[in-house]
């Protein structure tokens, strides 16, 4: 039970790296001895020290020596040289005679490697606990690192009825000031944002992230096939500021120069039935470092992403209201004939905000 217990607090401490460390994992560790917490550390933010040798740091200022202590890290800790020397050697030369890991690490670089490297050494090395839910913690580094491609979460609200909009297509606000703060806290964990053209037009929305501990805001994706993003939007009129990608199929010189102009990025992609291809889009932004994307578009853009199979988890705020008619809906497309071909969620959380539920859920493919 005290491994447990110890592992959730290096989980804790991981948490707080949300949105600052992107493109690398959210790591926590922590430093027991003789039945007491001694050290404490998290990765701060990338390039910064990782958890490992955070928490040996916070030994040194205490003045108290690690030396046959037990570590509890939530991830395998590095045995390559990246922007920090390999955590594995930090922790031979403290004196360290135990180390727990939450769960081994996917890169193929490190890979079970540096549980190897630490028992070569002579240290006690236990893998697995609370494996699952350190798992969780790195879903978005674990399909990146994997796949290079960035995790993508689809986030939408509506009422119990499932409408995004009235009938005259008012859509502010569904839900309340907890929900939405709820929404800023992925868009400051998650490396982007994109939503589709006709959402541009439509809200002219900021894309950014407003919450005091911020990192960052996301790097801003517009889903645009002919370039019809708005020169005077608020999109792009901030895109010196705040980096912005125009995904397009459009390849006219001219009108690319109006927007790179502004300090938009345009990339320009193949063009599918319903729009650019987004299997394409995913690889250029997993090129560019961008490790997780939230979808915070209509109908259209919605249900391109879920028959392009980009999705990984979706997200429903459900407002206690009822707009009634027939106006629109969350995912809109050609939709499914056939109830068995129907996309399968699997519930993985539900939380209220508010009034409002949050139900996080697994796309099933």
């Amino acid at each position: 039970m005290e491994d447990k217990n110890y592992m959730q607090r290096a989980i804790e401490l991981a948490k707080k790296g949300a949105g600052f460390v992107n493109p690398n994992p959210m790591v926590g560790a922590v430093i027991v001895k003789d039945g007491k917490v001694i050290g404490e550390g998290y990765h701060e933010q990338f390039g910064g020290l990782h958890a490992e040798r955070n928490a040996l740091k916070d030994c040194k200022a205490k003045g108290t020596s690690p030396s046959g202590a037990t570590m509890y890290v939530t991830l395998e800790p590095c045995c390559h040289y990246g922007k920090t020397p390999p955590c594995t050697e930090a922790i031979i030369e403290s004196g360290i005679s135990r180390v727990v890991i939450g769960t081994l690490d996917v890169n193929p670089v490190v890979a079970g490697k540096g549980a190897e490297i630490l028992r070569a050494n002579g240290i006690r090395v236990e893998v697995g606990i609370l494996a699952e839910e350190c798992k969780k913690l790195n879903r978005v580094f674990n399909k990146y690192v994997v796949t290079g491609q960035p995790y993508i979460v689809m986030k939408y609200a509506m009422t119990a009825d499932g409408k995004i909009a009235t009938a005259s297509g008012e859509s502010k606000w569904i839900t309340g000031d907890e929900a939405r703060e709820n929404v800023h806290r992925l868009r400051k964990n998650l490396s982007g944002i994109m939503v589709g053209v006709n959402t541009v037009i439509t809200d002219n929305p900021m894309l950014d992230c407003r919450l005091d501990e911020a990192a960052k805001n996301p790097v801003r994706i517009i889903c645009d096939s002919y370039l019809r993003t708005p020169l005077d939007s608020n999109v792009v009129k901030t895109a010196d500021k705040i980096d912005t990608i125009i995904a397009t199929a459009c390849d006219d010189e001219k009108k690319v120069a109006e927007y790179e102009k502004r300090g938009c990025k345009i990339l320009i992609l193949p063009k599918e039935k319903t729009g650019i291809d987004l299997k394409s889009l995913m690889l250029e932004l997993g090129k560019m470092g961008i490790d997780s994307v939230l979808i915070e578009g209509g109908g259209t853009l919605n249900y391109s992403a879920l028959e392009s199979k980009i999705v990984d988890e979706i997200h429903i705020h459900m407002a206690p209201k009822i707009f009634g008619g027939s106006s629109k809906s969350p995912v809109e497309g050609l939709g499914i004939d056939d109830i068995t071909k129907a996309i399968k969620l699997n519930p993985i959380n539900t939380t209220w905000a508010g009034t409002d539920l949050i139900i996080e859920n697994e796309v099933v493919y």
